[in-house]
């Protein structure tokens, strides 16, 4: 099949022209539409399930929340995995499930289960659904305040009714946004603020003002009515408009004198209860909004989008008010874009480079090189069929050296056949020799050409197809990796395959029409600078070859022991999953002790944005997050902040050279404020651990148990332990108690004296503390909530102990007064409750149904392998849990052993792959095992070269290790194939082993193999070296994750190269006896 493609591109050059010409196209037209990102999306297949219940305890939400829902939800098909946190007023459920499963049918699976289920929960909770989105959902954070000059013109209430009603209602129809979430400010409501003096001198109850606002604030229709020859429609209006309209409703009348709600309340403009804030630059708050990718859509074009539609908002906003971005993933993207172009068009000039000194022939350097752009516009247009986005990892592992192997190899034999004149035409051969004694220049014609170019590429086909398949079939173990690793390296294996696979392609089709059409007809065979170069080199090379050949066994012995030495040296590389991506821009998860108010938590994130901004003029902006936002996905207490730096490009540094100096250099900064604790992360990846494990930091150690006081007991103590071992930074316990609560613990027997329910007394100590919704106030579309509950000045200690509890006495004294034949009185709340101090759970978390507690940290300076294992040994002399109580990792570690127990089974599986093609190319065992011996070779300089650059090893590095085994064995069977030819001519010519014994016959057939074949092998190593160079020195925006893979090739390569031109040799003359 080969040999006809090969003929049928030289015969029909034109066609193949024209499917070069359409292969651009198509290529051009897929990149212009492919997908990019910084990085891979790895997040799970979630859906959240979020209860907003504002008048339940953290224990109340779980028991009659979290608990119910969870158990109502575990027997769904295809769930993997479940997670919840249950916290005051909130509910947050998340489900895992298997990543084949498609999201919108998860969640319609999970709307069934529900249905049912929230029938049964308490009254006034809200249950819904997440956002369809992923942990690279939010793309694009913004403020929206008051510009200079205009601070005092717009109060945050005003602020945040612009963001709800004006910015997220436009933004929320941009194609591609799942959500638009709200932050901070004040959620404006229209209140009415009761006083309960008042309430008491007219003996109203609180709940007769809830009715008599929710009965007289509404419109109705009549139908119709027909006279004469018209139609009237009829309408009852009684919807209340204004503050006035809402004073004026009438809730009882006493002796003939209607008592109005503005006689016992203040009706006004006030706020929901706030759970979060969000502060800026150090000079108060402002209000923020969150654009929340659909999950599976294409960033750049959403990103797009959502500018240019904040373009036009920006247009529709009131005068002196305006949106400002403070985190735009797209910096991000471009930045990572740069440096994947950066590296990809180094590499490819220095591998052009390369083959032009080496083939000594410009025109053949271009014509393979050509195959580099097409072979890449084959692989987008395959990218976007099978739809794989552009990001650092499925760009991250192209390397053009061995891209163009095959058509190095066809391309090289061509030039070398015309330059020997070893033409394969008879005629040819005459006319050659003719212009010689002539002292003519000779030259082919096209005919003449096509003829010797197909001889010549029809020979070396099958090595060429071998280097191409077998570079490609070591990357199809890749592609069965599942679970993160496999949403991050599959992509990988697959670009690379289609690069390769369009490169094998067009070395059969297009470098033979190219060979054909472009390089000189003129056969001439000049001494090059590639000619005398390599005869320097193999000047060099032979007496090195000769000694090798003398102490054979020594040799072999040394590459044993070399081998053996970095297997013990690969122990103490240490671990990671994948080195950090650096993203520019920094996330500081702040906090404070438990119980701290939010007054107090925004004060603080403003003096430490004041301190941040004062110190380090790398910074553009600093923004804060307190607590949860409006969609609580992300479901912080208020005690807890994220504070957003976004920071200048890093040429412009002055305070820290490196990402993690300053880093340190912050951290020490905000130390300085008293009762804060911060720790430094990135927003992207604090946002992977935190959906990937729950987890906001990079390891944590989940205790699970039943007692929420044991399990923070024995968390205390993991912290102790662990808070002393090297790289251990930011540890932090999950606060689960601690919670300063005022309970008001209800006496049943004093409450059935005076016949009250506890659910009477519930719902007032609800309506007058949390506040009750009894309606509605429309201004145009905008739509406030009416809410009754006590005056803000009046909700205090003194004013719960107070609240008047209404009861009947069984006197009628026929008054006005009366309710149900007896005459109403109050009591006050103390009179039957018990009113204390008293801690209370913060949060319960759970995992799979149990309730578990964390011990979370970072680890700098150090693998996270050795951390862990430290810390392992550390936990199993000295934490002794109490019985039924048992401790996981979670967090990147997990991540880490996931994939090495992946890669445990891939790369033997891609070994056995090699050494199945080996035999299949060389059809003999023992030579295939000679060729294999380079896979050992290659590995020793992978690890030395991780080990010298102080690199540890990570799934990034061994992907590069499956990639170098690939490669490595290429030249062993150029070697090999050269020394089995040389002994098939000596079986012809019998004078030679005539002359000399076996030995010398063995040890001339090594030395003359190596000679010819010095340049191929030379060649192929360092082009596939050299285009991985750019990539293992480059410093930009995501190089640190590609660096190790390219490490690991470029030292491998450079072992195997010189172990397989010298330890090769070696192993040949020891094992060979004919």
């Amino acid at each position: 099949m080969f040999q006809k493609l090969i003929t049928y591109s030289i015969q029909h050059k034109l066609v193949i022209g024209v499917l070069t010409i359409a292969l651009i196209a198509w290529g051009a037209w897929s990149l212009s539409r492919l997908p990019f990102d910084s990085t891979p999306d790895i997040t799970d297949n979630q859906v959240q399930v979020i209860t907003q219940a504002p008048s339940l305890g953290a224990q109340e939400v779980e028991q009659y929340i979290t608990t119910p829902i969870e158990m109502a939800l575990a027997n769904i098909p295809r769930l993997e995995e479940r997670r919840s946190i249950s916290r005051s007023g909130l509910s947050v459920i998340t489900l895992v499930f298997d990543d084949d499963a498609d999201i919108y049918w998860a969640r319609s699976q999970v709307n069934e289960m529900l249905e049912e289920t929230v029938k049964d929960l308490p009254k006034n909770t809200n249950t819904e659904l997440g956002p369809v989105a992923t942990a690279l959902g939010e793309i694009y954070h913004y403020t929206v305040r008051a510009k200079k000059g205009y601070e005092n013109k717009y109060s945050l209430s005003e602020l945040r009714t612009i963001q709800d009603w004006i910015v997220r209602k436009q933004l929320s129809g941009t194609p591609g946004v799942a959500e638009v979430s709200g932050w901070g400010g004040f959620v404006r409501q229209y209140e009415v603020a009761i006083n309960t003096d008042q309430l008491n001198a007219n003996s109203i109850m609180v709940s007769e003002v809830f009715n008599a606002l929710e009965k007289n604030n509404a419109n109705t229709g009549g139908s119709y009515i027909e006279q004469n020859s018209n139609q009237y429609y009829i309408r009852g209006i009684g919807v209340a408009k204004t503050l006035d309209d809402i004073a004026n409703i009438t809730v009882k009348t006493i002796g003939g004198v209607p008592v109005k709600i503005g006689d016992i309340a203040k009706v006004q403009e006030g706020h929901a209860t706030r759970f979060g804030a969000v502060t800026r630059n150090g000079e108060g708050e402002v209000v923020a909004g969150i654009a929340i990718m659909l999950k599976g859509e294409n960033f750049q074009e959403v990103s797009k989008n959502v500018k240019e539609r904040i373009k036009q908002i920006q247009k529709s906003l009131p005068e002196g008010v305006i949106i400002e971005p403070f985190i735009d993933r797209t910096n991000l993207v471009d930045r990572v874009e740069g440096t994947i172009a950066h590296n990809l068009i180094e590499g490819g000039l220095i591998v052009i480079f390369v083959l032009i000194i080496f083939l000594g022939n410009w025109r053949a350097g271009l014509v393979v090189a050509s195959v580099i752009p097409l072979s890449m516009l084959f692989a987008f247009g395959m990218m976007r069929t099978f739809g794989i986005d552009g990001n650092l990892m499925s760009l991250g592992a192209i390397d053009f050296g061995m891209i163009v192997d095959s058509a190095v190899i066809i391309v090289e034999a061509v030039v070398t056949h015309i330059n020997n004149k070893n033409f394969s035409q008879e005629s040819v051969s005459k006319r050659a020799q003719a212009c010689l004694v002539a002292h003519k220049p000779f030259r082919l014609t096209q005919a003449e050409m096509d003829e010797e170019v197909h001889f010549s590429a029809s020979r070396i086909r099958q090595s060429a197809a071998f280097g191409e398949i077998m570079i490609m079939i070591v990357y199809v173990p890749l592609m069965s990796l599942v679970g993160i690793e496999g949403k991050m390296f599959r992509p990988m294996a697959l670009t690379v395959f289609f690069a390769i696979l369009g490169a094998f392609i067009l070395s059969l089709t297009y470098v033979p029409m190219a060979s054909c059409v472009f390089l000189s007809k003129k056969a001439q065979k000049q001494d090059t600078f590639s000619d005398r170069m390599i005869r320097k080199l193999q000047g060099w090379y032979r007496p090195v070859l000769n000694w090798v050949l003398a102490q054979n066994k020594n040799v072999i012995t040394g590459a044993v022991a070399l081998f053996c030495m970095s297997i013990v040296g690969f122990k103490f590389l240490g671990g990671e999953f994948i080195p950090s991506l650096e993203e520019g821009d920094f996330a500081v998860e702040m906090s404070m002790a438990q119980g701290t108010s939010l007054p107090q938590m925004v004060e603080s994130c403003t003096k430490a944005e004041k301190l941040l901004k004062a110190e380090y003029p790398e910074i553009k902006q600093v923004v804060s997050r307190i607590g949860s936002a409006e969609i609580p996905t992300d479901p912080m207490p208020v005690e807890r902040a994220d504070i957003m730096v976004s920071l200048k490009p890093k040429a412009e540094w002055t305070s820290a050279e490196t990402t993690d100096e300053l880093m340190e250099k912050m951290e020490e900064t905000l130390h300085n404020i008293p009762g804060l604790e911060a720790e430094i992360s990135q927003p992207i990846q604090m946002r992977n651990n935190e959906l990937l494990t729950g987890i906001k930091q990079d390891v944590a150690i989940k205790i699970f148990g039943d007692d929420l006081n044991t399990l923070t007991d024995e968390a205390g103590k993991v912290e102790k332990l662990i808070s002393g071992v090297r790289g251990v930074s930011g540890v932090s316990v999950e606060q689960v108690s601690g919670l300063p609560q005022i309970q008001v613990t209800y006496d049943h027997e004093r409450l059935a004296e005076f016949g009250i329910s506890v659910d009477d007394v519930n719902q007032i100590l609800e309506t007058t503390f949390a506040g009750s919704v009894a309606g509605a106030i429309f201004e145009g579309e905008k739509k406030f909530d009416l809410v009754l509950r006590m005056d803000k000045d009046m909700r205090d200690v003194e004013s719960l102990r107070n609240l008047a509890i209404p009861v009947t006495t069984s006197t009628d004294t026929g008054s006005d007064d009366s309710v149900e034949g007896g005459s109403l009185s109050t009591i006050p709340l103390s009179q039957v409750a018990d009113i204390t101090y008293a801690p209370a759970p913060a949060q319960i978390s759970h995992e799979d149904g149990a309730r578990r507690i964390y011990v979370g940290f970072n680890v700098k300076g150090r693998d996270v392998q050795s951390t862990v294992d430290e810390i392992q040994s550390l936990l199993d002399k000295k934490l002794k849990l109490p019985e039924g109580y048992y401790y996981t990792y979670g967090g990147e570690f997990k991540n880490l052993q996931s994939a090495t127990h992946r890669l445990m089974i891939v790369v033997p599986i891609a070994l056995i792959v090699i050494l199945l093609l080996l035999y299949a190319t060389v059809k003999n065992v023992r030579e295939s095992l000679f060729v294999f011996s380079a896979i050992p070779l290659a590995a020793i300089g992978g690890v030395w070269a991780l080990w010298l650059r102080g690199m540890p090893f990570s799934i990034s590095a061994g992907v590069g290790f499956i990639a170098l085994f690939g490669v490595a064995v290429l030249n062993g069977i150029v070697l090999i194939g050269q020394m089995n030819q040389m002994q098939r001519e000596e079986k012809t010519a019998d004078k030679l082993s005539a002359s000399i014994g076996v030995t010398e016959l063995i040890h001339h057939r090594i030395i003359e193999s190596c000679m010819v074949r010095l340049r191929p092998v030379l060649m192929t190593a360092l082009v596939a070296s050299m285009g991985f160079l750019p990539m293992a020195l480059s410093q930009g925006d995501g190089a640190e994750v590609q660096r190790p893979l390219a490490t690991v090739v470029i030292g491998g390569l450079i072992t195997s190269t010189l172990l397989t031109l010298l330890v090769l040799p070696a192993i040949y003359k020891t094992f060979t006896r004919k």
